[in-house]
């Protein structure tokens, strides 16, 4: 079956972000984003799109390409216990679910102060994923 003709797809499939600070790893800037079927299609500023998309106004907001969960435990021992997910199943599920990006927990030990506690996080249970 041939593709649906644009002009004539329902407008849930089509939606302009317009005027937000988009947020990426190399940098910020006042842009649109335009989403077809779910895939960003472009980002810029003055985009013409298909008529009929829905227009979200994100002005004075920052616009992210995935959420952040900051509170995560990968492969973390506590109570004599480590958790069941390595960092590699545990961001591989947080994608799934639209989760682009984790800050994992560290605790420090008693007495211990929480650079110490972070330096040996990361040499340890996260070495060669940073």
């Amino acid at each position: 079956m041939p593709p649906v003709p644009l002009h004539l797809q329902s407008s849930q499939n089509r939606i302009l972000i317009k005027g937000g600070e988009v947020v990426n790893e190399d940098g910020r800037e006042r842009a649109d984003v335009y989403i077809e079927d779910k895939i960003i299609k472009q980002v810029g500023k003055n985009l013409e799109v298909p008529g009929g998309a829905r227009v979200i106004d994100a002005t004075g907001k920052l616009v992210i390409p995935g959420g952040i969960d900051t509170h995560t435990h990968c492969q973390m021992p506590f109570m004599g216990m480590v958790a069941v997910d390595d960092f590699y199943i545990g961001t591989k599920a947080a994608l799934a679910g639209g989760t682009t990006m984790i800050i994992d927990f560290v605790i420090p030990s008693k007495g211990e102060s929480l650079i110490d506690a972070y330096n040996k996080w990361r040499g340890g249970r996260c070495k060669g994923l940073l």
